[in-house]
């Protein structure tokens, strides 16, 4: 596979490079965060780059007790955005480190 040891030994030190970038931009992404609205800012969201929620403000004209499925329904879609926004700034952020390799979700 390898055509001799410096070739490997070479080939392992690219790949331990790599790691380390990947770490430090994993790193980078957990501290940046995605922003979301809906329902005409009745519900506004942050989430961090690790997909946690930091942030969650909700209108106070989005109360209504007598509609709590309206309600519920704004806060999963906001969650849904701000997890499918921070998805898509983790594959930008990886892409970067990896060259567009295209590893799967689980190798970094």
């Amino acid at each position: 596979m390898f055509g001799n040891k410096a070739q490997m030994q070479n080939m392992l030190k690219k790949a331990k490079k790599m790691q380390e970038e990947m770490q430090k931009m994993q790193d980078e992404l957990r501290q940046k965060t995605v922003d979301v609205s809906v329902g005409g800012g009745a519900v506004s969201l942050s989430m961090s780059g690790d997909k946690l929620i930091t942030s969650l403000k909700i209108s106070k004209d989005a109360i209504n007790p007598d509609d709590s499925e309206m309600l519920e329904d704004l806060i999963t879609t906001a969650v849904n955005e701000a997890s499918k926004k921070a998805d898509e700034m983790i594959a930008q952020g990886m892409s970067k480190v990896t060259g567009g390799l295209g590893l799967p979700g689980g190798m970094f």
